[in-house]
């Protein structure tokens, strides 16, 4: 038999996306874009603070997902925030 190379193996990396530098809407979108050493030290841990996201599945209306949808891309996180505020409403 002849010495055959696996194909795995010889994968190079040019099929991986490249890591980019966060954007500057990355940045602003994760409250980021502004900071200075002087706003860094009248911060909260809690300023800082990215609750663990869970992956779920959900069944809306089609007209409620259709209105979160309108206005584009990341309709999920949009979602998040009007149950957070909600939430937070509810537990005052």
């Amino acid at each position: 038999m002849k010495n055959v190379k696996s194909d795995r193996g010889s994968q190079s990396r040019a099929g991986k996306r490249a890591r980019r530098p966060a954007s500057r809407r990355r940045r602003k979108a994760l409250g980021l874009a502004g900071l200075t050493g002087e706003n860094l030290q009248n911060m909260k841990i809690s300023d800082l603070y990215r609750p663990v996201k869970k992956p779920v599945t959900l069944r809306l209306d089609a007209d409620v997902l259709a209105w979160f949808k309108k206005d584009g891309r990341r309709y999920q996180t949009r979602i998040n925030a009007a149950l957070r505020k909600v939430m937070e409403r509810e537990m005052r």
